[in-house]
């Protein structure tokens, strides 16, 4: 087919001058998300960009900030790019602190990640940075500061790169739907919070009446049940650390209220590229009425897999395609995974129409039996668990069907990790010959969270070698999903598919008490970041660093 721009030249231009592509500028914000195939106007692509970092005003609904910003709006504008470029993008900070932009997902000199204290130290107060990479693959990603809490507070933006060549994805226009989490309160005063009771913000918390009613129905299980999550220091109900009590859930930077539209001509094929850019929020995201196929996970095309429902972790983006039919109204719903809110949009024909929103799924309360292997120990310490496992159907087992899906909704197609495959084989098929195994740890009441036990500043670096084929374990010692986010390279995740197969993942999620496991081989020397991508998770410890050389200077001596 033919390529696609996400915006006409015009819109690009302006992003080049620095001016910034908010709804304050006269923009339909739909426009701001959306693009229509059709034939290039320009043999050459936009190649150098220039975005600045500014503090500006934010309401949603009711409430007011001051965010800062990329560009002047939340999100930040769309940036469009192609593969086999060179990208050169001056990003000029005019925030009183120091700032950044990582380009998540994308494969470039360790010097240009954007992540303070691995690659640079930052962007200074006044100063404008450089950053300057090679394109070197295609896909939907998505950009964002690596600063403090300056990603939650809405610096953020989605990210495409169009393939050098034909697109294997045939569509006719796509929209890219960023979904985030926000709230007019402090951050470092949440976390203040958090560290003082993890359990701050969780309002679902079991009561004594239910206790009681517990004893009633079964005492024996009630009592070992509530012994057990005493020893883990957690609680049932800690589905998210924080919910929609505290934080509104955006859909391209709008409320429910709001309701973000996209338009649609019958007939035509729709990609949407999801970003969940949320600092702490799992979503389930369906549009009743409109099957989905999922057509690529976290920038990598996958072979297509019809689904009605997917969730998307931190950090992961998907990518799906939809065929809305003549005279229908459709809403794009994503539940956040504890069910205490939702985001919410529109696909329609024409502007101002409105679907029905569709009743949230119960509230998930988690049980021993959604623990495998929990029910004869406390899970403080796992570290003989074996690392052999069968990840086959682990998020229907863990994220949905044992977490408050009602009859109704049990018949829906939810994508699993394991109906992921690559739609080209794998660059690098050999067998690992290094493992690198990592413990994801914390204390939820004393809200700390660690990798091997350890904060960053207490660990030593993972020393690898460029072209080092390694085997990384993932096993997840608390009760909490955690998106692990690996810097510099994909992850090929082992779901079961062949090797030569496996899903390239940026980022994983690790359920409770599970063990993932995945192959990865650097190609760009560097320090590189590994962190859990829930942001008071990754403040507060669970970060760790690599160290990758060039082969003939490797140092492989130190261990996890």
């Amino acid at each position: 087919m033919a390529n696609k721009q996400s915006l006409p030249r015009r819109d690009f231009v302006r992003i080049a001058s620095g001016v910034s592509l908010g709804a304050g500028f006269g923009l339909d914000p739909a426009e701001l998300f959306a693009s229509i195939a059709g034939p290039d106007a320009e043999s050459q692509p936009v190649t150098e960009v220039s975005l600045s970092i500014d503090r500006r005003g934010f309401t949603v609904d009711d409430r007011h900030s001051d965010a800062p910003t990329i560009g002047g709006s939340i999100p930040g504008p769309l940036l469009r790019l192609r593969e086999g470029q060179d990208a050169v993008i001056h990003v000029t900070n005019n925030l009183d602190e120091v700032s950044s932009i990582h380009w998540h997902g994308l494969l470039l000199p360790f010097d240009q990640d954007g992540v303070p204290g691995f690659s640079f130290e930052g962007i200074p107060p006044g100063e404008t940075y450089t950053y300057r990479f090679p394109v070197r693959q295609a896909g939907s990603y998505w950009y964002h500061s690596h600063s403090g809490t300056q990603e939650q507070e809405g610096m953020y933006a989605p990210l495409i790169i169009d393939p050098a060549g034909e697109d294997p994805v045939h569509y006719d226009r796509d929209y890219s739907i960023v979904l985030s989490d926000w709230t007019d309160e402090d951050a470092m005063g949440m976390l203040r919070n958090l560290k003082g009771n993890g359990a701050y913000y969780n309002y679902a918390k079991r009561t004594l009446p239910q206790f009681i009613e517990g004893l009633f129905d079964n005492a024996g299980e009630t009592i070992r049940d509530r012994t057990m999550w005493g020893e883990m220091r957690m609680d049932p109900t800690d589905i998210a650390d924080v919910t929609g009590a505290t934080y509104t859930y955006l859909l391209n930077g709008t409320s429910p209220a709001a309701n973000w539209t996209g338009l649609f001509v019958p007939g035509e094929r729709v990609r949407l590229r999801f970003v969940n850019a949320a600092a702490m929020s799992f979503f389930d995201v369906k549009i009743p009425g409109l099957r989905m196929t999922v057509v690529q996970a976290d920038g990598q095309d996958v072979e297509p897999v019809r689904v009605d429902e997917f969730r998307i972790g931190v950090a992961e983006t998907y990518d799906v395609i939809v065929e809305p039919a003549a005279g229908e109204v459709y809403t794009i719903f994503a539940q956040s995974m504890d069910r205490s809110g939702f985001a919410r949009g529109t696909l329609a024909e024409t502007d101002g129409a409105e679907g029905s929103i569709p009743e949230m799924d119960p509230r998930p309360v988690r049980t021993m039996a959604d623990m495998p292997g929990m029910e004869d120990h406390s899970g403080h310490d796992m570290s003989d668990m074996p690392s052999d496992h069968d990840m086959a159907g682990m998020e229907m087992q863990m994220d949905h069907a044992a977490m408050g899906h009602s009859v109704d909704t049990m018949n829906l197609r939810r994508l699993q990790y394991e109906d992921l495959q690559a739609l080209e084989p794998n660059r690098d098929v050999r067998e690992p010959t290094r493992d690198v195994e990592f413990r994801l740890t914390g204390d939820m009441e004393r809200y700390f969270w660690t990798l091997n036990g350890k904060k960053l500043s207490e660990s030593d670096p993972i020393s690898l070698t460029v072209g080092e084929r390694v085997r990384l374990l993932m096993t997840n010692e608390t009760m909490m999903e955690h998106p692990m986010h690996l810097h510099g390279v994909f992850m090929e995740l082992q779901n079961g598919a062949h090797p030569a197969f496996a899903p390239r993942k940026h980022t994983v999620i690790v359920p409770p008490n599970q063990t993932v496991e995945v192959h990865l081989t650097y190609e760009d020397p560097g320090p590189w970041a590994f962190h859990c991508h829930l942001l008071f998770h990754m403040m507060t410890g669970m970060f760790a660093r690599f160290e990758v050389a060039p082969a003939a200077t490797a140092d492989e001596s130190v261990r996890p």
